[in-house]
């Protein structure tokens, strides 16, 4: 049984849009920074297509088919991590961000300051001598 001509419309159609989108479409080549920061781009990509066809009547023996196909592609900048000095940060294009999308995008920031403020706590603990400890858990409390 021979292929029907829709069958190589639709097949020609699908090669062309692989070759247009790979996953570095979605992830794009990292840019290295003469300072060892690595800006990697993330996209949204969205693809769709339609082709079809009809065979046509004909008096000949001879069949006639009339097909087409189109495709579209949609690339659209989401955000980019940043990579600088062993820290990973995600910074997002910001298009119609609501409160909640705000609120999330907060998370690491929020949890890299209490972070930090443990840190500090710990690193001010340990700069204590035994004899600070002494004099301070010796002093009298006001009742």
């Amino acid at each position: 049984m021979s292929e029907h001509p829709i069958q190589g419309l639709m097949g020609t159609t699908m090669q062309k849009i692989r070759e247009m989108v790979d996953v570095n479409t979605i992830i794009g080549e990292p840019i290295l920074l003469p300072d060892g920061t690595t800006i990697i781009p993330v996209s949204k990509v969205s693809f769709g297509f339609a082709s079809g066809g009809s065979d046509l009547p004909t008096k000949q023996l001879k069949e006639l088919f009339g097909g087409a196909g189109g495709a579209g592609i949609s690339i659209q900048p989401l955000a980019f991590l940043v990579v600088c000095n062993g820290n990973v940060k995600l910074l997002q294009m910001t298009n119609g961000q609501n409160a909640t999308n705000n609120m999330i995008n907060m998370v690491p920031e929020v949890m890299d300051k209490i972070g930090e403020l443990f840190r500090k706590e710990e690193s001010q603990k340990q700069s204590k001598t035994p004899q600070e400890d002494k004099t301070q858990s010796a002093q009298p409390t006001a009742e």
